[in-house]
């Protein structure tokens, strides 16, 4: 594979998006993939955004707080913000929807039947929940779009979310990108995750690209953040004020 240019997003392909991936090959790599999640610290930022939501006191009064992971895929982040709200007493209403219909059944099968979350195969442009949505997530979901798709994706976030939105995703840079070729060969990761990791931190978004993507989907300056987080993640926050 040879090195992109990092000045620019990768149109690269990765093999976990074709459609013609069985289940068990999507399982074991969603399973390795957690594994990573878990050694770069890929929930972290998510639970911050949590925390933070819940001390600006815009949690809702009286009913659960219903929160959308889209993208949702092996569903490791529910499960982590599960045990969030677990830990902090705050009552949830937990979706995870993904397009690939594989993730349903892979989340459901690594969640305890105690934990009530909701499961769902569709395109999110195409989901009609129930009842409103108070909070949207995604972790490591919008490098798998093209840069009109996101702009969309951040424009149905602004208008769908009542609370807020965050965005937990890479940082597109050559350092992650050349550790993670060598430490995912090393560790033994499923093939598809050795090659889909660093073809994931080639189609990232530098903070140009998220500054040029808010301006796209109509967000005034200032109202969502940019940050960068350890390691080599960029995420983008939005809390509603009130």
């Amino acid at each position: 594979m040879p090195t992109p240019d990092f000045s620019l997003r990768s149109e690269a392909t990765e093999l976990m998006d074709d459609d013609r991936t069985d289940l068990e090959t999507f399982r074991a790599c969603l399973v390795d993939l957690a594994k990573v999640n878990r050694l770069t610290l890929a929930y972290r930022p998510t639970i911050a955004f949590l925390d933070r939501l819940a001390r600006s006191g815009a949690l809702p009064k009286g009913r659960p707080l219903s929160i959308l992971d889209v993208g949702s895929g092996y569903g490791d982040m529910l499960r982590k913000i599960d045990k969030w709200a677990e830990r902090r007493g705050v009552a949830v209403s937990l979706t995870g929807i993904d397009l690939n219909p594989w993730s349903a059944q892979s989340a459901k099968e690594a969640t305890s039947a105690s934990r009530s979350i909701e499961w769902v195969t569709a395109n999110v442009f195409d989901y009609r929940p129930q009842a409103h949505i108070d909070v949207i997530v995604s972790s490591l979901f919008t490098h798998h779009l093209d840069a009109a798709t996101v702009v969309r994706f951040v424009s149905w976030m602004e208008t769908t979310a009542r609370q807020g939105w965050f965005i937990n995703d890479l940082h597109r840079h050559p350092i992650p990108y050349h550790v993670f070729r060598a430490a995912s060969r090393a560790l033994g990761y499923h093939h598809f995750v050795q090659h889909d990791g660093p073809v994931s931190i080639a189609r990232a978004f530098d903070f140009a690209d998220w500054r040029r993507t808010l301006e796209a989907a109509g967000l005034a300056p200032g109202a969502a953040a940019i940050e960068w987080r350890f390691p080599f993640r960029i995420c983008v926050t939005r809390i509603r004020t009130r």
